[in-house]
This record gives structure tokens, C-alpha cells and sequence, in this order.
């Protein structure tokens, strides 16, 4: 599958967990990061904030969300965030949730990104 298909198919998914959150969970969603610089991933690889220089934000195929409750509190921890996670999971076997890299990417390591969505290819 094409490249563009597979940002098409990401982009899909992604506005489908944006409205399980705000339509299911009841939190407001706003735009993180989702398109990426080489530049600013070399300065996140730097200062600990990614472990790759082989982000999918730099092809398109990653987001960050910020999320909201109820009463506005932000959620950003895994925990918080797992009902998201666990609903982008779920709509294709190539969704990961930064709450899963260890699982996902058969790494044991503590690296955890609640906020980030992404799919592999």
C-alpha cells in the first residue's frame, strides 16, 4: 500500500478516535502535534522527549491529542488516557498508542506517550 494511502487510512482512524472521545468519553480533544520536522525530532531525540529518529509524525502517520475532562482537567497520564488508547487499538491492527510502546514494540523499556497515536507500516 502506498504511502499516501496508508496517511489516508491514519487520518480516518484518527478523526474516529477524536469523536469516541469527545461522543463516548465526554472529553474535549484538541490538536498536539502531528506533522514533524527532521529538525524538532532531532531536538526531541536529544533532550529525551522521543527515542527515534524514525518517527511516524515525520511521514505523517503520528499525532499527539490533548485531552480534557468534564470539568477541565488535563489528561495526560497512561492511565488517563488508556479508554483512548485502547479504542485507537482496536480500529486496525496497525494502530499503536504510545501507552503500549513496551507491548507493542517488544521493548522493555519505560518509555511511555499517552498523548500519541500513530500507525505502523
Amino acid at each position: 500500500m502506498s504511502l499516501s494511502s496508508e496517511q489516508a487510512l491514519f487520518l480516518l482512524d484518527f478523526c474516529k478516535l477524536v469523536q469516541y472521545c469527545t461522543d463516548v468519553l465526554g472529553w474535549k480533544v484538541t490538536a498536539g502535534e502531528l506533522q514533524r520536522p527532521v529538525e524538532m525530532q532531532k531536538i526531541y531525540v536529544q533532550t529525551g522527549r522521543s527515542k527515534t529518529m524514525d518517527s511516524r509524525h515525520l511521514r505523517r502517520l503520528a499525532g499527539d491529542l490533548n485531552f480534557f475532562d468534564a470539568a477541565g482537567k488535563y489528561l495526560c497520564t497512561v492511565e488517563e488516557v488508556r479508554p483512548a488508547g485502547e479504542f485507537w487499538e482496536s480500529l486496525s491492527p496497525k494502530n499503536v498508542w504510545g501507552g503500549n510502546f513496551d507491548r507493542n514494540w517488544g521493548k522493555e523499556d519505560n518509555f511511555k506517550d499517552a498523548p500519541h497515536f500513530e500507525r505502523k507500516v
